[in-house]
């Protein structure tokens, strides 16, 4: 039996805004906006190549905005993700590389709210899809 993680949920303040990081810097497609009435409203987004999306909303998400820390992301290239992050205006550090190994280089970046994200360059594990 498959076990597969289908969503993160990522607790955050301003739906608007987490939608337009998310999409708009990030790149994440956006699967859909659903409202059901005034109090409830679902977000999901998608990053490119990933078989597991991100959950922003009102009235179902659960946590503080800014709880959420270390969601990681894979690349096969991070000097070109981080230049499509930084062309994008998302706040992201330098490449850290903890080793030589394939795996070991890293930069990490926050989302409006502080919710942590990591992304790792791991070239054998790459699926090919390019980060958009």
């Amino acid at each position: 039996m498959d076990w597969t993680l289908e969503v993160v949920v990522v607790p955050v303040s301003d739906l608007d805004r987490a939608k337009h990081f998310y999409a708009e810097q990030l790149g994440f497609v956006v699967d859909h906006d659903t409202a059901f009435g005034e109090d409830t409203r679902i977000i999901q987004l998608t990053p490119p190549g990933s078989g597991c999306s991100v959950v922003i909303g009102k009235g179902i998400v659960k946590g503080e905005p800014g709880s959420v820390k270390g969601v990681q992301l894979v690349v096969s290239d991070l000097e070109k993700a981080r230049a499509q992050l930084v062309e994008r205006g998302v706040e992201v550090g330098e490449i850290v590389r903890m080793n030589e190994q394939d795996g070991g280089s890293f930069v990490f970046f926050d989302d409006p709210d502080g919710n942590s994200w990591a992304v790792q360059e791991i070239k054998a594990r790459a699926t090919g899809g390019e980060w958009k």
